[in-house]
């Protein structure tokens, strides 16, 4: 499957969309697209990021309440949504702060299910 293709659809479909990725826990980047008018570091917020996620994983883990199947982290600038593929991969969506939370939300969880057989 083309990953690319797939971040360019989620990015360029859900209002205020500014970057998409796929990432490991391990901190590695399967594929990534950026909008041109994004001024996001993408590279640190993944790298920043996948070590939160490692953490927020492994409490989720202790606390025995099931698996983590998302997380999203909102800043005056931009809501980082992410969602789970599976064990080793997980899905990031940038957008804008008043970007559509909602369609991001559905996009990536729509998106994630079609991964995961992908991503074995």
């Amino acid at each position: 499957m083309p990953y690319k293709e797939a971040l360019i659809s989620i990015t360029e479909s859900v209002g205020g969309g500014l970057a998409a990725i796929i990432m490991g826990y391990d901190g590695i980047p399967i594929d990534e697209y950026m909008t041109e008018s994004s001024s996001v570091d993408l590279q640190l917020l993944s790298v920043e990021y996948a070590s939160l996620l490692r953490d927020i994983k492994r409490t989720v883990d202790l606390l025995e309440n099931g698996n983590m199947e998302e997380v999203s982290i909102s800043t005056d600038r931009v809501r980082v949504l992410v969602r789970v593929i599976n064990e080793e991969f997980y899905l990031a969506l940038v957008i804008t702060a008043d970007g559509n939370y909602g369609k991001g939300r559905y996009l990536l969880s729509r998106e994630a299910v079609k991964l995961s057989d992908e991503l074995k």
